[in-house]
């Protein structure tokens, strides 16, 4: 059973709303922040849009002092939410007129008398007042856009804003409960890569040891994997690159096989790394298998309090530009992870955001060399109170070889 409390969740982004002056915010249903702020539980993700009618109606509405007002679909609460909705909930069937729907439940919810108290704490003044002038009005920066069209004609005059920053600035420090769930999702994964490790011989295919994979991820109770499951083989003679995460075909001996996974906990996602050889690895792979960790660990020495994500970027990548392989690392050393795989800030050249104690995030450099080699490694770091950056996961990233 989950001990987050939501209620003191919500408390902090009356602040911050309160804050940018904002009088309303719209949460779809289909994205991680109102389940974030109210514990309503996200579908898994489908390849393809599952829609219903008047499906961009589904969220809630939420502003400083004021209990949530889901406006949800018949079918989104039948078939989606096993575990019910927890508050006034709104309901809008196949038959109903969407917009005139939607509409009500806006003025219903300006309507609402705001709490004197949150948490067992005052509200600010500011956020017991109706304030004069045109209303402030925020979504998601991934709200359906037929919801947003209805929010301007429900009020024509007020300003609309994307919340994504204000929303990121709360969810981006995990507390004591977030760190302990991701955790568990994190071992989750060393599990499945410690079991599945031996089954990298020759002979097996790519999609067999994906399949693997994602099996013992929900066997373990994962309702499905993070992300895609991907496993890819680079090495001597293989014209590959790592565009190509998964393929029917099998493993040849001389090549290093790749893997990319994460598993959820609690709605909490995992993203995991490792490479393993088949077969006695050339001088070059062992070089190159040595620059990659090498990077890794350049990274989590960079990544201290006040550090930007592009600072723990340059740290890493000055270990592979110096070897000679810079060419071939072409991504971002990592990213931010909790309840979406890739969450703000990156940990990537272009991001200026201070790190902070609480912060979560991957550190995965790679070189991906097409013809010659195929090195990566991916572990969750957090940052703890006292400044130091530790790795969440226990499966060590030596090299492994399997014959």
């Amino acid at each position: 059973m989950s001990t987050i409390d939501y209620t003191a969740r919500r408390a902090k982004l009356d602040e911050q709303l309160d804050a940018a002056g904002i009088d309303t915010l719209f949460l779809p249903a289909s994205q991680t922040d109102l389940e974030y702020f109210t514990g309503l539980g996200r579908g898994i993700p489908s390849f393809g849009n599952i829609g219903y009618t008047n499906h961009w109606i589904s969220g809630a509405f939420l502003a400083p002092g004021k209990d949530p007002l889901f406006v949800l679909t018949r079918h989104h609460q039948e078939f989606h939410l096993p575990g019910g909705v927890t508050g006034d909930v709104i309901t809008a069937t196949e038959m109903d007129d969407g917009a005139e729907v939607f509409k009500k439940a806006f003025d219903s919810f300006a309507q609402q008398p705001k709490r004197l108290a949150v948490s067992g704490a005052p509200i600010a003044e500011s956020c017991l007042h109706e304030k004069d002038g045109p209303s402030r009005i925020a979504m998601s920066g991934r709200t359906w856009s037929e919801t947003t069209l209805q929010l301007q004609a429900c009020r024509p005059d007020a300003e609309l804003l994307v919340a994504d920053e204000i929303l990121n600035r709360i969810r981006r420090i995990k507390d004591a409960d977030e760190i302990a769930i991701m955790t568990k999702a994190t071992r989750m994964v060393d599990e499945v890569m410690a079991a599945v490790s031996d089954h990298v011989v020759a002979g097996i295919t790519e999609l067999e040891l994906a399949s693997e994979i994602d099996l013992r991820i929900r066997q373990l109770g994962s309702p499905s994997s993070s992300f895609d499951t991907a496993v890819w083989a680079m090495g001597p003679g293989v014209d590959r690159d790592a565009s190509e995460r998964l393929s029917t075909r099998a493993l040849q001996s001389g090549t290093g096989v790749n893997f990319d996974f994460g598993a959820i906990v609690e709605g909490y996602c995992s993203d995991f790394g490792r490479t393993v050889h088949i077969g006695q690895p050339n001088e070059e792979y062992e070089r190159v298998y040595d620059v990659v960790m090498a990077a890794q660990e350049a990274g989590r020495a960079a990544a201290v309090p006040g550090a930007t994500g592009g600072d723990v970027h340059r740290a890493t990548r000055a270990v592979i530009d110096e070897s000679g392989y810079g060419e071939w690392f072409r991504h971002r050393t990592g990213h931010c992870i909790g309840k979406d795989v890739h969450e703000l800030p990156y940990i990537s050249e272009e991001d200026r955001t201070p790190l902070e104690p609480g912060m979560m995030f991957t550190i995965e450099p790679s070189v991906f060399f097409p013809g010659t080699v195929g090195v990566r490694v991916e572990d969750i770091f957090l940052l703890t109170d006292d400044g130091v950056t530790v790795k969440v996961n226990e499966l060590d990233n030596n090299m492994r070889v399997n014959d």
